[in-house]
Order: C-alpha cells, then sequence, then structure tokens
C-alpha cells in the first residue's frame, strides 16, 4: 500500500510537472514563424530598431503589416517585389518583419511625394450602346511597339499605346465590388488560353499569394498592373516580356471553388474595375 501511494503521489508530481511544462512552452513566442515567400516574422523586436524604421510615415515607404508578403506589397503599391526587395537594400527577401518599412517607390521618387505616375496609356471604356460594334477611344498618339521599360513612362500617352483586350472568352460570372471582389471572374473550362490584355513584363509568376493559386502578375507602365489567378498551368517566367493577345497560362482552379479566371487590373496599385477598362463584345 505504501509503495501504491508513494508511485500515485509520483506519479502526480510528473503529471502536474509535465502540465507546467508544456503551459510554459505554449505560451512562448516563436523566434520566427516563416508563413511562406516574403512573409513577416513573428520575433519580438523593438520597431525603433527593424531595418528602415528612420522612414517611417514618409511618402514612398510602407510598414510592413502583420500577414504581409513582399508580392502583396507590390501588388498594392503597382510594383515588383524584386524592385521593392532592391531598393529596400533587403539581403534575404524570404523574410520581412512586421513593423520593418520597405522603400515603395524608385529612390529619388518620393520627393514627388506619391508614386511616380506615367502618362496614363489607358483610358476607362466608355461602353457603347447597345448593338454598337466601337470598342475604344480613338488613338491619338500611336506608341512604337517595343519591349517595356517600367521604370520610365510609356511613350503615346493615351488608350493607343494600351488598349486592352479580354483574357478570356468566357462569360463574367462576378463582378467589381472593392470590398469583396477585387477584380471580375470569368468562366471556362480547365485548360483555356489565359491571354496578356497588352504588352508588358511579367513581376511575378507563382503560387505564393494565398488567395490567387496560380498567378501571374503583368507590369505595363509606371501606372498599371494586371493580374491573372487560379490558372493550372504558368506559360511565362518573372522578367520576361509579353505581347498583348500572347498566352501566358491555361485556367484552372488552384485555390478556387471552380475553374474560373480571377482578373484584375491595378491603378497605381489601387484596384479598379477591369470593365471599365475592356472593350464591349
Amino acid at each position: 500500500m505504501l509503495l501504491s501511494r508513494g508511485l500515485g503521489t509520483l506519479g502526480t508530481v510528473l503529471v502536474v510537472g509535465g502540465l507546467l511544462a508544456g503551459c510554459a512552452q505554449v505560451n512562448k513566442a516563436p523566434v520566427e514563424d516563416r508563413g511562406g515567400w516574403g512573409s513577416k516574422s513573428s520575433t519580438q523586436v523593438d520597431p525603433a530598431k527593424l531595418p528602415g524604421a528612420e522612414n517611417a510615415g514618409k511618402p514612398g515607404y510602407y510598414t510592413v503589416q502583420p500577414g504581409d508578403t513582399l508580392i502583396r506589397i507590390g501588388l498594392e503599391h503597382g510594383q515588383s517585389w524584386k524592385d521593392i526587395a532592391r531598393w529596400s537594400g533587403l539581403t534575404n527577401p524570404d523574410l520581412i518583419e512586421v513593423g520593418q518599412v520597405v522603400r515603395v517607390v524608385p529612390p529619388g521618387a518620393e520627393a514627388e511625394g506619391a508614386r511616380p505616375v506615367a502618362s496614363t496609356s489607358v483610358q476607362p471604356v466608355a461602353l457603347p450602346p447597345a448593338g454598337s460594334t466601337s470598342t475604344a477611344p480613338a488613338a491619338t498618339a500611336p506608341a512604337a511597339v517595343a519591349p517595356v521599360d517600367t521604370t520610365k513612362a510609356t511613350a503615346g500617352g493615351d488608350a493607343s499605346g494600351l488598349a486592352f483586350i479580354w483574357p478570356a472568352s468566357g462569360a463574367v460570372i462576378a463582378g467589381f465590388n472593392e470590398a469583396t471582389n477585387k477584380g471580375v471572374d470569368i468562366a471556362g473550362k480547365a485548360g483555356d488560353p489565359i491571354l496578356a490584355v497588352a504588352d508588358g513584363r511579367v513581376v511575378y509568376a507563382g503560387a505564393g499569394l494565398r488567395g490567387y493559386g496560380h498567378l501571374v502578375i503583368l507590369k505595363h507602365n509606371n501606372t498599371y498592373l494586371t493580374a491573372y489567378a487560379h490558372n493550372q498551368k504558368l506559360l511565362v517566367k518573372e522578367d520576361q516580356n509579353v505581347k498583348k493577345g500572347q498566352k501566358i497560362a491555361e485556367m484552372g482552379s488552384t485555390d478556387a471553388d471552380r475553374v474560373k479566371l480571377h482578373f484584375e487590373v491595378r491603378r497605381q496599385g489601387k484596384p479598379v474595375d477591369p470593365s471599365r477598362y475592356l472593350p464591349a463584345r
């Protein structure tokens, strides 16, 4: 009986000790929590000691928030993640920290107090009356076809340089809503071609942005990005120049509830209604 009671007491001590140890482990903040490519660190750090802290709040800079990745920051500011990493002097672009400050405009551009704005090469399309075949405003200054230089304004200065075409041939199944749908969803079947809506440069091709599946982002000039999400196959690589109408992906259902293309137009990083820029069918 004494031995039995002794073992019982010892067992109780071990169990209680284990629970206390478990509680101590749960309450300990992780040293690092990488949520995917370009994600933040959860290390508790004095914000004043984080990289770029001296630039917090200045025009042309952005303070990293929980859940951010360089890909998302690039999309929200109309820039390539590689450019942001280079401008910010990031030695490890796979890791950014909450509270860290990164540069989201080219060096020198922040003196203007905003991101550099090229001559607007896409004008919203005024939809014609029913039955009309008109699709876009008349050109006033044709632009030469050339590889896109995203560091300079696109030559031409109006819709002639960047008149969008439809990225897919299916019906629109979900329209733009700034709060719930930052683009339009286009129906189709797996493998349908996804086309570049205008000449541009691939600034992202991959699956590193949650909610978008296999994604392509094109930069057309300093003002406009377009994004093509949920593809089953990507046919282009980052830094590749593409032409209007070029097949850049195949439609799929990655990170989606059905086969579809989610298509976004970003003007200086801000989502705008694609239907204002696409020609009438």
